[in-house]
């Protein structure tokens, strides 16, 4: 009988975020996140303090975490468009973490002992003076005393220019974002398990599982798009966070309110679970949910196994903690067995899969 890995576990939260509204403050935002010296309140109100009781190492906010999900209105000024957006550059790509908007979370996470995956928008100023923007995330890591890790959403769904119908739901964000430009780039977070192998005391061979866990991060419609995760699998990630902001009904779609919800709901949970099962690896998956600005957003918060299995789910749509402890060993038996990619994969039949983007029907059959 085959022998166990050594378990490594790690403690991780998807902090569930209610609506955030036009007129929304990034301050009172951010105190339902973080509790400071100077905030009175109880610390059971406040996300990462209630994390912090369940001894967790990993917390992870939703995308666009600080706004609203501004993607839905059609602004047209750019200075109106600009107050959603954090600066970064080459100089200083992770600006936004000395800012006010962040700062206290970067600060409460050294107090507490705990990393945190966080969306926002970026607006990215490069050296010639040009701007981009893009919908991001990073990851800040204690041990590290940095961020260490940055992602650009790469599927950003929607249109450039807004459906006319007036009744009808938008989703603007190929309009206020351009297509992330580094990829899908796995890393390694220090300082969450024991015993972790390093590089200096590696062996030649059978390290694979023992090293500081491989992580990787995907924001809202990545989740769907199998290419995302698997570019992760291929590096050995074993643990996907991931923030969403998920339409729960449109009226311009067919079916009532109820059954367009209950098929966002239902599609969410299967592209994280295939996601996981097919790349043996844990995911932590956190909403900003409810009712923004008139129109509503699941929730559906979740931590799913690399077996595909939820062990963990929200149960409302407002603030809301949803944990879990990980084992990260549990990712080994995919990832020897059914999904050894080493084994089984054949990369001589999916040139298909690179060299065309969009559907090319086979040809008519004939009459004869």
């Amino acid at each position: 009988m085959a022998s166990q890995p050594m378990p490594r576990s790690v403690t991780v939260a998807a902090a569930q975020l209610g609506p955030n509204q036009l007129e929304t403050p990034r301050e009172e935002i951010l105190a339902r996140m973080v509790r400071t010296d100077a905030d009175p309140a109880p610390a059971s109100l406040k996300l990462m303090d209630e994390a912090a009781a369940s001894k967790v190492r990993i917390i992870v906010f939703p995308e666009l975490a600080l706004t609203t999900f501004f993607p839905v209105k059609l602004i047209k000024d750019a200075d109106e468009i600009s107050k959603f957006f954090e600066p970064a550059s080459p100089s200083s790509p992770y600006a936004v973490l000395e800012t006010p908007h962040a700062k206290p979370l970067v600060d409460k996470a050294h107090a507490l002992g705990m990393d945190f995956y966080f969306g926002y928008a970026e607006r990215w100023t490069a050296e010639d003076g040009t701007t981009t923007d893009y919908n991001t995330t990073l990851y800040y890591s204690v041990a590290a005393g940095q961020a260490i890790a940055k992602y650009r959403k790469v599927h950003l769904p929607g249109t450039v220019e807004p459906i006319e119908d007036p009744k009808a739901y938008q989703q603007l964000e190929k309009r206020y974002f351009k297509p992330g430009d580094i990829g899908f780039q796995a890393f390694r977070a220090p300082g969450l398990v024991e015993g972790a192998v390093k590089a200096e005391d590696a062996a030649a061979n059978g390290t694979d599982g023992k090293g500081d866990p491989i992580l990787g991060m995907l924001i809202c419609n990545d989740r769907r798009w199998a290419e995302a995760w698997r570019a992760y699998g291929l590096q050995g990630a074993e643990l996907v966070l991931e923030g969403y902001n998920t339409t729960m009904w449109a009226p311009q779609y067919e079916g009532s309110p109820e059954e367009q919800r209950a098929l966002a709901e239902f599609h969410h949970r299967l592209s994280c679970q295939a996601g996981s099962y097919g790349n043996a690896c844990w995911g932590v998956h956190a909403a900003k949910c409810g009712e923004e600005n008139g129109q509503w957003m699941i929730g559906g918060s979740m931590v799913v196994d690399p077996d595909g299995r939820v062990v963990a789910e929200s149960a409302t749509l407002g603030d809301e903690l949803v944990v879990a402890t990980l084992d990260l060993a549990r990712c080994r038996k995919g990832k020897e067995r059914v999904f050894n990619f080493a084994r089984h994969r054949r990369t001589e039949h999916y040139g298909i899969l690179l060299e065309q983007v969009g559907v090319k029907e086979v040809p008519l059959l004939g009459r004869s």
